[in-house]
C-alpha cells in the first residue's frame, strides 16, 4: 500500500513552551479574559497533542484530545485529530467512529474526508476513498494533500493516465511539490515510462534537498522512498540490459 498524505499538523508547535509562558505572562499583564485565556490555552494543548502524535506517542495524545473533546464535545476539529491519532496507532475502528463524529458536527470540514478518504484506501476501498477525496476537493479545490491522496489511489487503481493528470493539477498551487514530483514520478514507474520517472524522480530529491536542514520525519522517509523507487527502476533497468544486450 502506498503512503497516503494526512492532516498537516502545522508548525506552531515549535518552542510550545517557551511560547506558553510568554502568553501567559501576556495575559496576567493584560488582564485576558478568562474565556479566552481558555481558548488559548486549548489551541496549545492540542498543538501538543498533535505534536506528541508527531513523536510517536500516541496513547498519551489520544488522552489529551480525549479531554479537549470531554470540554468541548461539538468541536469536529478534535475528533477528526483523535481519529487521525487512532489511526496512526493502529485503531482503524476509533478512527472511523472519530471521523463520522467530526462530519456528523462539522460536514464541511475537508480535512476529515481526506483522512477518512485514507482509511479506506489502506483498507482496499478505493472505490469510497474517491469519493471522499472528492467530496474534500470540492469543499476545498485548493487542498493539495487530497489532490496528491487522489492521484495515488487512481494509480493505485490502475488508472495511469488520470493519475497524471491530477498530479499535473496539484502542482498548480505551488506547495508540495517533492511529494508530488515523487508520486508522479512513481506513477511513470509502474505504468513504464522509466525516463519521466527517473526525471521525477531527481527533480523531487533536488528539491527535497534544497528544504530546510532541519527537515522533519515525514520528510527524511519520503527522501528514502524515493531513493528505494530510483534504485528499484535503475536495477531494472540494469537487468533489462544484461538479458537483452545490443
Amino acid at each position: 500500500m502506498d503512503h497516503y498524505l494526512f492532516l498537516a499538523f502545522g508548525s506552531q508547535q515549535n518552542n510550545l513552551y517557551s511560547t506558553d509562558k510568554r502568553n501567559t505572562a501576556y495575559m496576567q499583564k493584560t488582564g485576558v479574559k478568562d474565556s479566552n485565556k481558555s481558548s488559548l490555552e486549548n489551541s496549545y494543548l492540542r498543538s501538543y497533542a498533535l505534536k506528541l502524535a508527531h513523536q510517536g506517542d500516541y496513547t498519551e495524545a489520544i488522552t489529551l484530545l480525549s479531554q479537549l473533546i470531554d470540554s468541548h464535545p461539538q468541536n469536529a476539529v478534535d475528533y477528526n485529530n483523535r481519529g487521525l491519532v487512532y489511526f496512526q496507532s493502529g485503531e482503524s475502528q476509533k478512527a472511523l467512529r472519530d471521523y463520522n463524529t467530526a462530519m456528523q458536527l462539522n460536514p464541511k470540514l475537508a480535512s476529515v474526508y481526506n483522512n477518512r478518504a485514507n482509511y479506506y484506501a489502506a483498507c482496499g476501498e478505493l472505490a469510497a476513498a474517491l469519493v471522499d477525496y472528492d467530496q474534500a476537493l470540492d469543499l476545498n479545490p485548493r487542498y493539495v494533500r487530497a489532490w496528491i491522496n487522489r492521484g495515488i489511489t487512481l494509480r493505485d487503481l490502475g488508472q495511469y493516465k488520470d493519475a497524471i493528470d491530477n498530479f499535473e493539477i496539484s502542482l498548480l498551487f505551488g506547495q508540495l511539490e517533492g511529494n508530488i514530483w515523487a508520486e508522479r514520478g512513481r506513477t511513470y514507474h509502474v505504468w513504464g515510462d522509466w525516463n519521466c520517472a527517473i526525471s521525477d524522480y531527481y527533480r523531487a530529491l533536488t528539491h527535497l534537498i534544497s528544504q530546510d536542514t532541519n527537515e522533519e520525519v515525514s520528510t527524511y522517509r519520503l527522501r528514502l522512498q524515493i531513493e528505494n523507487w530510483l534504485d528499484e527502476l535503475l536495477f531494472s533497468q540494469k537487468t533489462d540490459w544484461y538479458s537483452n544486450p545490443k
